[in-house]
C-alpha cells in the first residue's frame, strides 16, 4: 500500500506540474503553432489550386510546348550531308551499377541520330574493379559495333556526380559537341528521344534545356512503389508543366533531358556544393536568362527505389540539398537584374519557399504533431477547415496527376506524413548547413536480374536487423501519436482518433521496417 501511494503520490505531483504550466505556458504556445501551421497551410493550398487552375488552362487552350515554340523535324540536306545536323554528347554516370549498365549504355548507343554526330560518353565513378571491368567490355562491344562511345574514369570521386559532368566536359572532343543530354544510370530514352528533343534548341536559340517525363516501369513493384509514383507524378504532369508553361524555369531532374553547352557553360558549369547539383545549375542558367522547356508527352524509363532504405536515402538528399541551395542562392536571386521581378517572386517564393520548405515542414509539425497536440489541451482548437479542408483539396489535386491510383489517396496520405518526417529533418539540415548536408548516397538500383535472383530465392535474414531496419524516431512519433489517440477515444470529443490510430500504425510500419521491397542486407 505504500508503494501504491508513492506512486499515488508522484503521478498527483506530476498532473500538478502539468495544470500549473498549462494555461500559462503550453495554451499560448500551441495557440501560437497553429496559427503558424494554419498560415503554412493556406499558403501551400493557394500554391496548388493556382497550379492546377494554369493546368487546367494548359490543357484547355492545348498549349503544347511545340506550338509555344518554334519546333520544325530535322531534315537532311543533299549538299551538306549530315554536316547539317549538330554534334550531339550524350553522358552516362554511374557508379558500381551492376544490375543497370548494360540497359542505360545499350539504349544511348540506340537512340537514332547520324552515327558520326553523335558521341556516347560512359562516366563510370565505379570503386569496384570487377564492376569497372565489365562497363568497359560493354563499351568495347557497342565501339565494335561502329558505335562513338568513349570509356571515361577518374582517380577520385570529388563531387561525385556533379564531379563526374565537370570532368566529362573537359574532354577535348566535347569542344565539337553543341548539346549534351544526360541519363542516369537507370534511365532507357527511346530512339527517338533525340529528334523529338534537339529541334527545340536548333529553332529557338533562348532555350538552355528540354526536360523530358520520367516513365516508371518497376512502379507496380510493391505499395511503396506505388505511392511513389502518385508523388513524381504530380511533380512533372503539374509543377514542371507550370514552370514551362509560365516561366520558362523549373528544376533540371539531373537526367534524361539535353542541355545547351554554351547555357551549361555560361552559367558556371557543374558544381558540387549541394547535393542537387541540377537545380543548382538549372537556376543558375536560368539567372542567366536561359528558358526551359517541359515535354510531357515524352517519356524516359527508369527505375524508382523499390527498398525503405534506398528511398530514405534518396529523399533525404532531394530534400535537404533544395534547403541548402536556397541558403546559398536567395541572396544572388534577390539581387539578379536579368530576369524579371516577377520571376525571381517565383523562383524564391513558389519554386523553393512553398514547394521545397514549408511543404515539408506543415506536413510533420502540423499533421503529425501540432494537431494530435490539440487532442491533449482542449483549450486549444483546430478550425475545421484548416484540419479537413484544406488537405482533402490538397490531397484530391495530387492524386489527379495518377489516377490509376485514387482508392490508394488514404495509404499515399499515411506514407507521405511518414516520410515527412525525414523529409522535414532532411530540410532542416539543408538550411543551417549542419551533419549530413553534403552526405551523397547512390540510389540502390535492382534491376530485372536481381530482382529475378531475389524472387526465386529466400533472403536470409541479416544480422544487423535491428540497425537496418529499425527506425526509432518513427517509432517514436508512432508512440506519441497512439498515446494521443488514447486520450481522445477517452477524453477528446473531435473522434480524430480515427486519424491518431491509423497513422500511428503507418509510423510503426516504418520504424520497423515494413516498408518496400525486402533484399537481403538492403
Amino acid at each position: 500500500m505504500e508503494g501504491a501511494g508513492v506512486l499515488t503520490g508522484g503521478g498527483y505531483d506530476a498532473l500538478t506540474v502539468w495544470e500549473q504550466i498549462r494555461v500559462p505556458l503550453i495554451v499560448p504556445l500551441l495557440r501560437m503553432s497553429v496559427f503558424i501551421c494554419l498560415i503554412m497551410s493556406v499558403m501551400l493550398f493557394v500554391e496548388r489550386v493556382y497550379m492546377a487552375i494554369v493546368i487546367a488552362l494548359v490543357k484547355l487552350l492545348r498549349m503544347k510546348p511545340e506550338k509555344r515554340y518554334k519546333w520544325e523535324p530535322m531534315k537532311d540536306d543533299i549538299e551538306l550531308g549530315n554536316s547539317t545536323y549538330p554534334m550531339v554528347l550524350v553522358q552516362i554516370p554511374m557508379y558500381n551499377e551492376r544490375e543497370v549498365y548494360q540497359l542505360s549504355i545499350g539504349a544511348a548507343c540506340g537512340l537514332s541520330w547520324p552515327s558520326d554526330r553523335i558521341i556516347i560518353q560512359v562516366l563510370d565513378d565505379s570503386t569496384d574493379q570487377t564492376i569497372k571491368d565489365l562497363v568497359e567490355l560493354e563499351c568495347q562491344r557497342w565501339a565494335s559495333k561502329g558505335i562513338n562511345i568513349k570509356y571515361e574514369i577518374r582517380d577520385n570521386r570529388n563531387g561525385y556526380k556533379a564531379g563526374a559532368l565537370k570532368e566529362g566536359m573537359k574532354h577535348s572532343y566535347v569542344k565539337q559537341c553543341d548539346f549534351v543530354a544526360i541519363f542516369d544510370a537507370d534511365f532507357q530514352p527511346e530512339p527517338d528521344f533525340l529528334w523529338r528533343t534537339i529541334p527545340f534548341l536548333v529553332h529557338n536559340p533562348d532555350i538552355g534545356l528540354v526536360q523530358a517525363r520520367w516513365k516508371f516501369v518497376n512502379s507496380d513493384e510493391c505499395l511503396m512503389t506505388r505511392m511513389q509514383e502518385m508523388s513524381l507524378d504530380y511533380h512533372f504532369i503539374v509543377e514542371q508543366e507550370v514552370g514551362s508553361s509560365t516561366y520558362a524555369f523549373f528544376g533540371f531532374n539531373g537526367t534524361a533531358g539535353v542541355w545547351r553547352i554554351s547555357a551549361l557553360n555560361e552559367a558556371g558549369g557543374w558544381k558540387d556544393r549541394t547535393t542537387v547539383e541540377d537545380m543548382d545549375l538549372a537556376v543558375r542558367a536560368s539567372l542567366k536568362g536561359w528558358k526551359f522547356v517541359y515535354v510531357g508527352s515524352l517519356k524516359v524509363k527508369n527505375e524508382l527505389p523499390s527498398t525503405f532504405k534506398a528511398y530514405r536515402n534518396q529523399q533525404h538528399r532531394w530534400s535537404c540539398g533544395p534547403a541548402n541551395l536556397f541558403r546559398k542562392m536567395v541572396v544572388e536571386i534577390v539581387r539578379n537584374k536579368k530576369v524579371t521581378t516577377w520571376k525571381k517572386v517565383h523562383v524564391i517564393y513558389s519554386f523553393f519557399l512553398v514547394r521545397k520548405v514549408i511543404a515539408h515542414i506543415v506536413t510533420f509539425v502540423f499533421y503529425c504533431v501540432v494537431l494530435p497536440a490539440t487532442v491533449l489541451v482542449p483549450e486549444v482548437t483546430v478550425p475545421k477547415w484548416g484540419a479537413v479542408y484544406i488537405p482533402s483539396v490538397i490531397t484530391i489535386l495530387n492524386a489527379v496527376g495518377t489516377p490509376r491510383s485514387f482508392h490508394l489517396m488514404v495509404f499515399w496520405i499515411l506514407f507521405e506524413n511518414v516520410m515527412s518526417m525525414l523529409r522535414t529533418k532532411a530540410t532542416f539540415i539543408g538550411l543551417l548547413e549542419a551533419g549530413r548536408v553534403n552526405e551523397w548516397i547512390v540510389t540502390e538500383k535492382l534491376g530485372d536480374a536481381m530482382k529475378a535472383k531475389a524472387a526465386t530465392k529466400m533472403p536470409k535474414k541479416s544480422k544487423l536487423w535491428v540497425g537496418e531496419r529499425l527506425h526509432l524516431l518513427e517509432l517514436g512519433v508512432g508512440g506519441y501519436l497512439f498515446v494521443c489517440g488514447c486520450y481522445d477515444v477517452v477524453f477528446g470529443k473531435n473522434h480524430y482518433f480515427i486519424y491518431l490510430f491509423t497513422q500511428a500504425i503507418a509510423f510503426f510500419i516504418a520504424g520497423f521496417g515494413y516498408v518496400g521491397t525486402f533484399v537481403a542486407n538492403s
